[in-house]
């Protein structure tokens, strides 16, 4: 079984007969759908481009989800993270699990610091329903523009998520994108760059927080998580081993390139069948 812990609906061009399609051609049994919700402000225009064409506030409303969902029960698992700074966040969350089943907090990817003291009570909340909370994290980095925003950086850097996990211990987190994976490395490129290269220096503050964190897991989905393992393999298939029962698969888009580089990097069957789908079902049964 290969379940997609990351994706999310109307994205990059993909309808639900897409979606399926490409799950399909990819060997991919089940997929988390996963909202985006935060202000106009606060994301990238650019996105536009790939996300859905319906006027919402948010890049990518939970409505499409549920409406997936629905059409399809049998291969979505559903995510919603509203915003926990919307004052109605806990209780737009309980009506979701209760209505429509949602079983995952994510994606959180809003330009707030993660232990903002309204987030930390949503954390304990999914903890106490035993909801996953899927982060995202970007640094801020100097890209000559002055507007709409000079950046956009998201959950103010590893060491809020690091407080966030300490101060929830009942409340699985996981990590995911180029501010969570940069730090897989011990050196200074998580803050100067999207997709550092080279090999892994030791001291990664990843793999302390792994260590250190039992309800911290990593998501490798799209070009941050892929990157992170593809910069040095050798390294890769030690982190995989030692954290086999911590990482779970996931794309946020509609390629196989995870499958392709996981499938040659000469690790165990039984530790693919963990990355693929066992991690995952510990967190969300099915």
């Amino acid at each position: 079984m290969i379940i997609d812990v990351h994706n999310h609906p109307d994205w990059h061009g993909h309808d639900l007969k897409k979606f399926l399609s490409n799950m399909d051609e990819n060997n991919i049994d089940k997929t988390w759908l996963l909202s985006w919700e935060c202000p106009e402000d606060e994301y990238d225009p650019h996105y536009n481009y790939c996300t859905p064409p319906f006027g919402s506030p948010s890049p990518i409303p939970f409505e499409r989800c549920i409406s997936y969902a629905e059409r399809a029960p049998e291969r979505f698992i559903l995510g919603y993270a509203p915003d926990p700074r919307r004052p109605d966040a806990i209780d737009r969350l309980r009506a979701a699990i209760e209505i429509y089943g949602v079983r995952v907090y994510g994606e959180l990817k809003v330009r707030m610091t993660y232990d903002n003291p309204d987030a930390l009570r949503l954390y304990r909340f999914c903890g106490e329903k035993g909801l996953p909370v899927l982060v995202h994290i970007d640094y801020e980095f100097d890209t000559g523009r002055k507007y709409p925003r000079p950046n956009y950086w998201y959950g103010g850097g590893i060491q809020a998520l690091e407080r966030a996990v300490q101060q929830c211990p009942d409340t699985i987190f996981i990590g995911h994108a180029p501010g969570f994976w940069a730090h897989i490395s011990g050196d200074d490129q998580y803050c100067k760059a999207a997709y550092p290269s080279g090999n892994v220096v030791p001291g990664g503050k990843v793999i302390y927080m792994l260590r250190k964190y039992p309800n911290l897991y990593g998501e490798i989905s799209a070009g941050s998580g892929l990157n992170a393992l593809k910069r040095d393999p050798e390294f890769a298939k030690e982190f995989l081993t030692e954290f086999q029962d911590r990482i779970l698969y996931g794309r946020d888009y509609f390629d196989n390139k995870h499958q392709e580089f996981l499938n040659n990097l000469d690790i165990s069957k039984d530790i693919l069948a963990k990355i693929y789908s066992g991690n995952a079902l510990k967190l969300v049964s099915i």
